[in-house]
This record gives structure tokens, C-alpha cells and sequence, in this order.
């Protein structure tokens, strides 16, 4: 135990710390390391399983999907008044036949020419010719003006007598799904390239605007605007064929692309009364749908027919696209770059990692998850609303699925680690000493396998009396130390409240023993709680390691170095303990006891005995120190020191107590009767749970009434670590006491931690010195720590009672420093009730 000068220092130095700056925590939660290895984990297995599907083109038909939403949300642009849509419809086709005959398309070109458009596009095979008027068409092509089309995939030439610079051709590049999003603008590099129909009649009217053309491998140029190049990874691309020069299409809307008249209103119209075309644009082409040139367009999949557009009002998209973007009233869509798309990607499934591991109740979860995904959503809606494509569906899986990953993960880690300090828990750790037991069995020589089992005293009650969060802090504290010692092939498992346990591979007697006074000393350390509280901690450690020619299981190891614990805590503070085949029967027998002691509660199988109290002033009988006794009927006396541990720890030590209090009471009353002039004093300890009773004082002052004890002085005596923890409670605790008229003794006193600045604001009326003192007082230290003592008590108005007082030398020794009062076998062992009733009567006589 501790001698006084080291808890003077203790103080001492506790006491300088005040008024510095607390220490700042330290320690980071193992789960936060756990769930940052989580979230790295997921995210990135998420990208890269992600990054997969789209190269292989799997996310690419949503991506596509999501394309033709943003395309349907939009709002239609007005009619481009730069265009002029020559209609055949049905009426037309019943009117004039089909084909048309050369003659009726040559009167429709003359008549367009006298209204003076910039450009004639004719959306009209015309390879082969159709009589009546075959020559007037020829004339009618003639004009520089029109613009004829051709098919390179079905192998439809023009008109013969056009050049081919007044050619486009009519091949469309469709999507996977079918579906036109793309305008094929050119294909061909080099001196000799092919346009499409829209891209010669948009380069023939630029071209009467004074605009240049020119083009690279990766864009056409018209002065200084360009049109880049779609790649095949652009937007939600991924394995889009885009040969040749194309862009995105960008679609005015569904209807009422420009002014429409049917080939009839054109033909019946006098020239005076058609509309001035200077600077248009014309197209000519079929509407009707017996003649099945419509294509589908990211509006089919809303309203199916009426959303199939022509060829003639596709081109008129197309044309209507490459002006605006020329004249810079529409811009081209643009895409992020691949790094900016992937870094999109892993910031999304970062997110949904960390929610996963942040967020526990799964409404919450839900909620937010959806909030999430609607956030990328209107993201890349709104960035389509200017004309920027992104991927939506990929980072949506990402989202979602590192979302589940990590939550995977977390519930994994949660039911398998302690949640406060990442450590394995007692399920997890049997299940690794199971495996490990098993392969040790397939070993031909198999390693030791040891296990500690640490038990870290207080924390429990720092749990009670500082409250959780600085329990858990301490734990943190504790745990890292105890990490930073162990080798990586360990594994740590926190138990309970108190206790954790280490598994150690390969790791024989000597090495473990080593590793536990290191771990002692590493605990012992005092941890600086903010804001200015120290605390140290006290560790008892059992071990167990397997034994070559015994076969264990995971629960008896377990078990064995539990026992250890035990045993080296019966011992006393910071020790530590190798199991032994002796513990077990000692533990077996304890549980024996247990039951015993509740059976001998029952059966009053108990006992009190009574130590006399002497003033060694007056060498007079001055009360009596109530001591608990028990005579077991078949294994007779039973030590204290065996029982009343078990009693606290078990919670039986409160019905003890209240029969002790009771049966004290009783005894003093008729003391009282027999020796009414007797200035009665009597003792009583009280334990640590008895202190922590919420009906404590109600209790006894229901005893004291009971037995009409009116105006009787009690003595309770409490220990230093019984008033250390709570300290304002156990203040107000002691002053209840008080106020029946109870004094209150400090036992022990010099044995263990407490404080001097509290010490002085306890409402202590005795100090009583430590039989280990008074015992050794003939050495010079000894009697300087007694006299030490008891020098503060008077300093503090307290008086003193010595323990152990065995001889007349020490009874001389205690009258010269002034103590009041001893206590020893020098005047009485303890007593039975009759033998100190008899002994009391020899003091009057």
C-alpha cells in the first residue's frame, strides 16, 4: 500500500497542475480509422466496378434514356422564321402522284426562284428521271442555288447533272436503340470529303453571308466558330460509332420546327402572293407518313407517331442547329472532361459511403439517400438546360451502390468490433481463439497461444461519477495505449465496461508476463481529463496460455484467464496473475460460496463481534467497532475477507448491511439500558454500494427510531475511495448523515488517493490511522507519517483513533503525538456480544 509521503507528493502534484491548459484529446475512435478505410474501400471499388460497365457501353441505353427526358423537359424554341418547309403530304401525293414527275418538281423549284431564297434544299430522290418534264428539272437543278441529296448506304446517286460540290448525302447515324441524337455534319478527310444534305445547304447559305468554312480532324470552323468533333465517351457515350464528323443534335422541339407550306399551296399560289424567301432557307420534302421517311427521335418514346419525324423536318433540325450555332444564338453542347466526369463519379461515391457510416436510423437514411440521387438529377438537368451533357446514370449507381457497400460494411464492423474503440468484441474474439485453437491443432508442433484478460480499474466508476462521455474518453485513452504496446499479430477485444481481453500467437509464458508489466506500466500512467482532472487507473491482468498435451477450447481459455483476473485482483492493486489449475477449484468454490452466503443470509447465520474503542487519555472504554462474523455450520469460521468482497461485488453486502445496522442498534440499546451513564459510541463501516443507496439515510433513520436510539451517537466509517468519486454527491451525502446524528469516520486513512482540498471540506469528525503505520511506528518513517496524520486531523478539527495498537510501546507513542483514541488486541480482540457486554461491566468496576 502506499505510504502517506507518496500520496502528499500525489497531491502535491495534482495541485500544481491546477490553472494550466487541460490537454487536448488525442485520441482518435478506432471506428473512425474503420470507417474511413470504409468509405475508401467502397468508393473505390464502386468507380472502378462503375468505371467498368460504362467502357463497356452497359450504362449507356440509361444514360441515353435520361438524354431523351432533358430533351422532352425542355421548352420548345419559336418556329426558325430562317426556314421554309415545302410539305408533300398525303393530299399532295393523292393529288400529283408518286413519285412526282420531274415536271411538277421543276414548276415547284421555278416557282420557289422567283421569291428569291438563299438556298433550295431538295429532300427528293432524283436519280432516275420521271416523265413528263424531265428537261425543265434538269434546268431547274441547274440553278447554284439547289442543293440535291444522295444515300451512300443504300447506293442512291444524285441527280446526274448536279456537281457533286451541290451534293449532300442522306445517311443518318442512329443510336443503338434506334433513336437520332446525333447529326452526322461530314465524313471523309482529306481533299476529297462528303457533307450531309443540312451541313451543304448550312455551308451554302453561310457562304452567301460572307462566312468561310474550313475543317480540321476534330472540327469544322466557319471564321472563328467551331463545331468540335463528337468523341465516342462524350456525355453518356461510351461505344457510340462517331466516324466522321459529328455533334450532338440538338433539337428544337417536337413541332412547328419552321413555316410549313404543302407542295399544293406552293403550286396554286401566284408568285406575287408567296412570301419573300430573300435569305431563307427552303426544304423540300415528304411528310406523309404512307411513305414511312420518319425516323425516331428522343420525343418517340413519349407519343410514339406523332413525334416520328420526317426526313425533310430532321434535316430542318439539323440546318436550323449549325446557323444558330454559327451565328452564336444557340451554343453547341459541351462535356466534361474524363478526369472531371471520374472525379464527379468518386465524389458521389465518397457521399454515399460516408452516409452510410454517419446516418443509423434507415428513414433518415432513405431520406437522405433520395435527397441525394435528386441532387444529381437536377444537376445534370440543369446543366442540359445550358447546353452541358453528364453522366447521370453512373453517378447515381455510384451513389447507390457505395451507399450499400459501406452500410454492408458498417453492420458487418458494428456487430463484429466494440462501436466506442474499434476493437474486436467478445464474440468476434472467441471466434478468432476458436480458429486459431483449430489450426493449432493441425500444427505437428504447435505455438503457444496465450491470452490476456485486463481488468481497468475505476472506469466504471468514472462512468457513474464523471459521467460517460469522459469514461469514453478514458477508454480511448487506454485503448491506444495498450495498441501502441501490442505487436501486430495481436488481437484486442473490449469486453464490458471494465474489462478487455488480448489474444497473443506464439507467445510463451516469459513473453507474456513481460508484455503484462508493460502494459501496467503503460496504464498507470494518469490521464489528463479535460478540463484539469487527472486520473489514474489501476490494471489487474490474468493469463492463460494453452498447454501442449491439453486440448483447449476458446471458452475455457477464455474462462481460465478470467479466473487470473481475478485472482490477481483479490490480491490487491496492479497485479497480475498466470492461471493455474488451483484457480479454477478456487473459482468453483467462490460460486459455491455465493450461494452459501445468500443461504446463510436466510438462515442468520451471522454474526456480530464487537472491538473496544479505548481513549488513551482516560484508558476508559470509550465505544466499540461493529465487525461482521459468520459460522458457517459445516465449514465454521469464514473470514471476512472472503465473504465481504463477494458480498459487494454480488450486491449482497446491502441486505448484510442493513442486518449489520440493525443488529448494532439493537445491541447498543441494550447497552444503553445496562449502562445508561455510558457516553455511548459505537462504529459501524459502511461499503461502497451501501454508500451509493439512494434510501441509505431514510434507512437508518428508520432503524435509529425503531429501536428509540434518540440522542445515541453513531459513528459510520467510510473509506477514501468511497467518497473520491462523486465528491459533491458524497458531500452532500455525508451531511444527510450528519443531520441524524451520526458522526462520520475516515478510515484508512493514508492508504489511498484523496485529495487534501477536499479532504477539509468533508464533514469528517475522526481520522483513523492505518494499522500498517501504527504497527512499524519504531522505525523513524512510520512515526513521522503517524504524526504526520495526526497533525492534520487537529489541524483540520478531527480527532484520531489508531488501528493495530498491540503493544504499551505503541500505546506511549500514540499519547506523545496527541492522538485521542486506539484501537488493538494491546486491550481486546473483537468479541462476541456477551463477552464485550462482560468486558464493558469490568471497565465500570
Amino acid at each position: 500500500m502506499p505510504r502517506l509521503a507518496t500520496f502528499l507528493q500525489q497531491v502535491r502534484s495534482r495541485v500544481s497542475r491546477r490553472g494550466q491548459a487541460p490537454q487536448s484529446p488525442r485520441v482518435v475512435p478506432q471506428i473512425f480509422w474503420a470507417a474511413l478505410r470504409s468509405v475508401l474501400i467502397s468508393s473505390t471499388v464502386v468507380v472502378g466496378v462503375c468505371g467498368v460497365a460504362q467502357r463497356a457501353g452497359w450504362l449507356e441505353p440509361l444514360e441515353l434514356a435520361m438524354y431523351d427526358q432533358w430533351v422532352r423537359s425542355r421548352s420548345a424554341l419559336p418556329p426558325d422564321e430562317r426556314l421554309l418547309i415545302i410539305g408533300i403530304e398525303e393530299a399532295d401525293i393523292r393529288r400529283y402522284g408518286w413519285p412526282l414527275s420531274d415536271e411538277v418538281l421543276a414548276d415547284a423549284l421555278n416557282r420557289l426562284q422567283t421569291v428569291n431564297p438563299s438556298v433550295i434544299g431538295l429532300d427528293i430522290y432524283r436519280d432516275l428521271p420521271v416523265t413528263p418534264g424531265e428537261a425543265a428539272l434538269v434546268e431547274a437543278l441547274a440553278a447554284t442555288n439547289v442543293i440535291a441529296i444522295t444515300n451512300q448506304a443504300f447506293a442512291i446517286p444524285p441527280p446526274p447533272t448536279v456537281p457533286p460540290e451541290r451534293v449532300g448525302f442522306n445517311d443518318f447515324t442512329l443510336d443503338t436503340d434506334g433513336v437520332l441524337r446525333r447529326n452526322l455534319l461530314q465524313v471523309g478527310d482529306g481533299a476529297d470529303p462528303y457533307f450531309s444534305f443540312a451541313q451543304q445547304v448550312s455551308r451554302l447559305h453561310l457562304a452567301q453571308q460572307g462566312k468561310t468554312f474550313d475543317y480540321t480532324s476534330q472540327a469544322l470552323i466557319w471564321d472563328e466558330v467551331v463545331l468540335e468533333r463528337l468523341q465516342r465517351t462524350d456525355g453518356g457515350y461510351q461505344t457510340a460509332d462517331v466516324r466522321g464528323y459529328q455533334i450532338l443534335l440538338d433539337y428544337r422541339g417536337a413541332e412547328a420546327i419552321a413555316p410549313t407550306l404543302t407542295l399544293h399551296e406552293l403550286l396554286t399560289t401566284p408568285p406575287a402572293a408567296l412570301p419573300d424567301l430573300t435569305d431563307r432557307v427552303v426544304l423540300i420534302g415528304s411528310v406523309a407518313p404512307s411513305l414511312k421517311d420518319f425516323l425516331p427521335t428522343p420525343y418517340s418514346a413519349v407519343q410514339q407517331e406523332s413525334f416520328q419525324m420526317s426526313g425533310v423536318m430532321v434535316h430542318a433540325q439539323m440546318v436550323s442547329q449549325v446557323l444558330d450555332v454559327v451565328a452564336g444564338t444557340r451554343p453547341q453542347f459541351r462535356y466534361w472532361p474524363q478526369w472531371l466526369e471520374v472525379l464527379w463519379l468518386w465524389a458521389w461515391a465518397i457521399a454515399g459511403s460516408l452516409l452510410a457510416w454517419r446516418l443509423r436510423r434507415p428513414i433518415v437514411l432513405t431520406i437522405v439517400a433520395l435527397g441525394g440521387i435528386s441532387v444529381i438529377v437536377l444537376t445534370s438537368a440543369t446543366l442540359f438546360t445550358i447546353h452541358v451533357w453528364i453522366p447521370v446514370v453512373g453517378p447515381v449507381l455510384a451513389f447507390v451502390g457505395a451507399l450499400g457497400l459501406a452500410m454492408t460494411h458498417r453492420v458487418f464492423y458494428t456487430t463484429s468490433h466494440d462501436a466506442l474503440t474499434g476493437a474486436l468484441n467478445q464474440s468476434s474474439l472467441t471466434a478468432y481463439l476458436r480458429r486459431s485453437l483449430k489450426q493449432r491443432q493441425r500444427q505437428h508442433q504447435p505455438q503457444p497461444l496465450g491470452l490476456l484478460y485486463v481488468h481497468l480499474d475505476q472506469l466504471g466508476l468514472v462512468n457513474s461519477s464523471l459521467g460517460q462521455t469522459t469514461g469514453n474518453y478514458m477508454w480511448l485513452e487506454l485503448m491506444s495505449r495498450l495498441r501502441s504496446r501490442l505487436p501486430k499479430t495481436a488481437r484486442i477485444a473490449r469486453i464490458d465496461e471494465d474489462d478487455c481481453a488480448i489474444a497473443l500467437p506464439a507467445f510463451d509464458k516469459a513473453a507474456l508476463e513481460t508484455l503484462a508489466n508493460q502494459l501496467r506500466d503503460d496504464v498507470a500512467q494518469p490521464i489528463v481529463i479535460p478540463p484539469q482532472q487527472s486520473v489514474v487507473t489501476d490494471t489487474n491482468i490474468g493469463i492463460a496460455i494453452t498447454q501442449p498435451d491439453y486440448v483447449h477450447t476458446a471458452e475455457n481459455l477464455m474462462r481460465d484467464a478470467h479466473t487470473a483476473m481475478f485472482r490477481a485482483r483479490s490480491l490487491g492493486q496492479t497485479q497480475y496473475q498466470v492461471f493455474a489449475t488451483g484457480m479454477l477449484e478456487a473459482n468453483v468454490q467462490r460460486f459455491a460460496l455465493e450461494g452459501e452466503l445468500r443461504q446463510g443470509l436466510a438462515n442468520q447465520q451471522f454474526e456480530l463481534y464487537y472491538q473496544p474503542i479505548v481513549s488513551l487519555k482516560s484508558d476508559r472504554i470509550a465505544g466499540f467497532e461493529a465487525l461482521i462474523r459468520w459460522q458457517h455450520p459445516q465449514r465454521g469460521f469464514i473470514s471476512p475477507g472472503m465473504f465481504v468482497p463477494l458480498a459487494e461485488e454480488t450486491g449482497l453486502i446491502i441486505p448484510l448491511g442493513k442486518w449489520i445496522c440493525e443488529t448494532a442498534c439493537q445491541q447498543a440499546y441494550v447497552w444503553k439500558q445496562q449502562f445508561p451513564d455510558w457516553p455511548l459510541l459505537i462504529s459501524i463501516n459502511l461499503s461502497g454500494r451501501q454508500f451509493e443507496q439512494p434510501d441509505l439515510v431514510e434507512q437508518l433513520a428508520a432503524i435509529m427510531h425503531d429501536r428509540q436510539l434518540y440522542g445515541l451517537t453513531f459513528k459510520l466509517e467510510v473509506t477514501e475511495s468511497m467518497v473520491m468519486g462523486d465528491v459533491e454527491a458524497a458531500i452532500d451525502l455525508m451531511f444527510k448523515l450528519r443531520s441524524l446524528g451520526c458522526k462520520l469516520s475516515l478510515d484508512d486513512f493514508g492508504t489511498g488517493y484523496s485529495s487534501l482540498s477536499y479532504l477539509r471540506r468533508f464533514p469528517i469528525d475522526t481520522l483513523k490511522v492505518d494499522q500498517s503505520f501504527v504497527r512499524n511506528m519504531h522505525s523513524a518513517e512510520d512515526f513521522a507519517i503517524v504524526r504526520t496524520i495526526v497533525d492534520l486531523a487537529h489541524t483540520l478539527g478531527m480527532d484520531v483513533i489508531a488501528e493495530g495498537v498491540e503493544t504499551l510501546e505503541d500505546v506511549a507513542a500514540l499519547r506523545s503525538l496527541g492522538a485521542e483514541y486506539g484501537q488493538g488486541y494491546y486491550w481486546a480482540k473483537p468479541l462476541a456480544a456477551a463477552a464485550a457486554t462482560e468486558f464493558l461491566a469490568q471497565s465500570f468496576q
